[in-house]
């Protein structure tokens, strides 16, 4: 299989030994339900990627999401280091990899930015986060339909439906902003009741679209440093099709950017993650291209930071 291009034509390393201001990497799976295959959604870091070429010749243009070119007239500081090694139902041993690989780009210091899709890809989530311990504190934005507060589900502690749940265990994790929440997913009662005792700030995609970004924005504090952890049913359907559970109601493309935006003024992305797109279920390569667009939307961002 030929490998895919990298992300909007970013090399691997950047020249003279500059240190990179972001780095992007992909993983195909994480931890894997019993009897799950995730084979479709590890399809996702190289769709992202070949989506991306269509805006590669126009980095140095003036991006009207952003106010002007993707790097602001600078050199080009942003990296594509290819895919993890991740084995599906290897469940531990891709958490020790994704942890590390996130550690590695921490030590530089630059941004980690984890794509996949994977349907385990929320999972991710998981060690992407421990990967912060030695960086803390950090608060946790997460913008997703779902509140993943499961404690376990057939037997597994790190699944998709549990990464809120561990993060929220993790001692560098100083609180957490969960919005984009609709309709119904694994929560019960029980759960909602334990995202409430730790202190965790719901915002609904309802209140989003009457009252704005500010409805989760305010509950971050100001200067914060902010992982963001993006599961792409998040997104309405119209504009994100390509999810294993389609949900109306969500939040718009403009929506999401403003979010990604009004954080970098507030408070520091200190790293972001990508999850849960399913190629299989895209149409017309529209997921794709969101999610690409998402990503450069991140990197300006970053790349924008003091």
């Amino acid at each position: 299989m030929t490998p895919s291009p990298p992300f909007l034509g970013f090399p691997d390393r950047l020249a003279d030994g500059h240190m990179p201001r972001a780095v992007i990497f992909g993983a195909g799976h994480g931890s894997t339900y019993p009897g799950k295959d995730s084979r479709g959604h590890a399809l996702a870091a190289d769709a992202i990627r070949v989506a991306s070429q269509d805006d590669a010749a126009f980095v140095e243009h003036w991006d009207f999401d952003l106010g002007g070119p993707l790097f602001d007239g600078k050199p080009a500081s942003c990296i594509d280091a290819g895919d993890i090694l991740t084995t599906m139902h290897d469940n531990a041993g891709n958490r020790v990899r994704i942890e590390a690989k996130t550690r590695e780009i921490l030590a530089l210091p630059a941004v980690p930015i984890l794509i996949g899709g994977d349907c385990s890809m929320s999972s991710m989530t998981i060690p992407f986060l421990a990967g912060f311990a030695e960086h803390g504190p950090v608060w946790v934005l997460q913008i997703d339909a779902h509140i993943d507060w499961r404690d376990e589900v057939y037997g597994e502690r790190h699944g998709y439906s549990s990464p809120m749940r561990r993060a929220s265990e993790m001692p560098h994790v100083a609180g957490m902003v969960q919005v984009g929440l609709r309709s119904v997913g694994s929560a019960r009662i029980t759960e909602i009741e334990a995202a409430r005792r730790y202190g965790s700030h719901f915002v609904t995609a309802r209140e989003v679209h009457a009252q704005g970004v500010e409805a989760a924005l305010r509950h971050i504090p100001e200067g914060a440093r902010v992982v963001v952890t993006l599961d792409c049913d998040s997104l309405d359907p119209s504009v994100m099709p390509g999810v294993a559970a389609r949900t109306p109601g969500g939040l718009t493309y403009m929506q999401v950017i403003d979010l990604i935006a009004g954080l970098g003024r507030r408070a520091r992305i200190a790293g972001f993650d990508l999850v849960e797109f399913y190629p299989p279920a895209d149409i017309d390569r529209l997921s794709a291209l969101t999610a690409a667009r998402l990503l450069v939307n991140v990197v300006g961002t970053v790349v924008r930071q003091v």
